[in-house]
This record gives C-alpha cells, structure tokens and sequence, in this order.
C-alpha cells in the first residue's frame, strides 16, 4: 500500500473543518437551549440614543435600571462614531447620575435671580412658563415691525432671535422654526450649522 499524498494546506483545510465539525453541534445546541446566556443578577435595559452635546450625532447605548441610568457608553453599530465617543459624549451619564445617585450639581427645580439682586429664588415651573410668555409678548408687542422704511409690509420681529441644539430632531426643528416664523422671527438659527 502506498501513502497518501496531503499538501500542506490540504492539511490544514482538513484539521479545521474536523475540529469545527466537532464543536459546532454542541455548541449550537446549548445555544438553542438558552444555556449561553450570562448570569445577569439585575435587570438591566438597554436603549439607543444621540449625545445630546453637539451637531455630529454620536451614538450612545443607555443602560437603566428602573428610573435610573447606570451606564452610557458609544454604541459600536452606529455608522457615525462606530463605537467611540469624546470626553464630553463619556461624561454623558453625570448629566442624570454620579456614582448612582442623582447629580448634586444637576438643577431640580427653577432658579430665578431678579435683576439687581444678589441671591437666586426658587420658583415653579408654571411661574417660569408664564414668566417667558409674558416677556416674549411684551417684546413683540414693542419691537414688532409691520413696515420698513418703504412702507412695505414686513411683517417681523428683530428682539429675539432662536438657537436650536444638537439634541433636536427633525421634527422639532420644524415645530420651532414654525412657531418662530409665526411671531415673525427673523433671527433663528441650529447650532449644528454655526
């Protein structure tokens, strides 16, 4: 009888397909059972979401417990970031948290400073929300212009301007820009553009 005759390579090939063919049934079958799955001792969900600190989008995978965040790291399958995030982006989680409890440093509740005053004062938010309706009306009952210098109608306000934030969607932006162009606005602008 003479021998066989393997090349190298032919070698390797078989050694490999063998070696798979003898993990691949027990390990798909625990698979199939469920038996591969970590012990996890909490239940943790997990969300996709956009850093919120400036225009590039950035993915994040936001991790919670309950009401609370317990980790927000860069989400790998994201095509902007791939994964990475920059300092700020990694900071992400002391916006709501440091060390598992709620930032000391993160404002709960409305702080109203008069003018010439040197102290803040607590207020609620229904006071804010009519505070800022009341100024905006009061600056566009003053500043409005319905006609420039010509005598055309123009209808528009120049005292305010708007700047909308990285965090916003689509569709926010539209609402915005559409509640801006109703009070007459003719200074607004995103952030992601500046």
């Amino acid at each position: 009888m003479g021998a066989i005759k393997i090349s190298r390579r032919q070698f390797v090939k078989l050694a490999g397909t063998a070696s798979g063919s003898l993990l691949l049934p027990s390990g798909s079958a625990r698979a199939a059972e469920g038996r591969l799955r970590l012990p996890l001792h909490k239940a943790i969900g997990e969300a996709p979401s956009i850093c919120p600190f400036c225009g590039v989008g950035c993915g994040l995978i936001v991790a919670a417990q309950g009401n609370r965040v317990v980790n927000i790291e860069g989400d790998p399958d994201h095509p902007i970031n791939q994964g990475s995030l920059c300092s700020k982006g990694m900071s992400t989680a002391q916006l709501n948290t440091v060390d598992g409890k709620i930032n000391p440093r993160r404002l709960q509740t409305v702080k109203y400073r008069a003018r010439g005053s040197n102290r803040w004062e607590v207020k609620s938010w229904d006071w804010a929300m009519d505070e800022i309706a009341k100024r905006v009306k009061a600056t566009r009952d003053q500043h409005f212009i319905e006609k420039d210098a010509e005598g055309r109608t123009v209808n528009r306000l120049e005292a305010i301007a708007s700047l909308g934030g990285a965090a916003l969607d689509n569709e926010e932006c539209s609402l915005i820009s559409k509640a801006m162009r109703s009070l007459g606005l003719v200074y607004f602008e995103h952030q992601a553009r500046i």
